[in-house]
């Protein structure tokens, strides 16, 4: 019997690049982020803490990219997604550990393959997303 043991990852040096590009980006809009990017299974493969971002953003960070990479679903499109569902889901899945249900968290796809999430935090929602799409968009990713 063969075990494939062979998953898609984001590579360490794409991960590295995607929390620079969105780093570059917070830094000409003037802002302090913290900025985290997993693989496929939520394990944490670069962060980036720019000097004066808020501490409890770290967690945020991560906690961001760990949502969008285990449902490949942006974190800012989760009110809408579970508007869709009863008021126990509704309730029940933001109150889950690690889980984040607003802007900032996007997955990252390649070649129709779910390989991990970027997160961002420290800006406001729609600041924290065009951070993280700045770095997708330097690992030549859409979001």
């Amino acid at each position: 019997m063969k075990i494939s043991t062979s998953q898609d990852v984001v590579h360490w040096e794409a991960a590295t690049t995607a929390v620079q590009g969105a780093a570059s980006w917070a830094e000409e809009a003037g802002i302090k982020v913290n900025v985290a990017v997993v693989d496929v299974g939520g394990n944490l493969a670069a962060f980036l803490r720019m000097p004066g971002a808020f501490l409890h953003s770290i967690d945020i960070a991560i906690d961001k990219a760990y949502t969008a990479a285990g449902f490949g679903l942006p974190t800012g499109e989760w009110s809408d997604a579970l508007s869709q569902h009863s008021e126990a889901v509704r309730r029940g899945i933001p109150l889950r550990p690690r889980m984040v249900c607003f802007g900032g968290g996007l997955p990252l796809w390649h070649e129709g393959r779910l390989i991990g999430g970027i997160g961002v935090s420290g800006g406001t929602e729609e600041e924290d997303e065009d951070c993280a799409r700045a770095g997708l968009a330097a690992i030549d990713l859409v979001g």
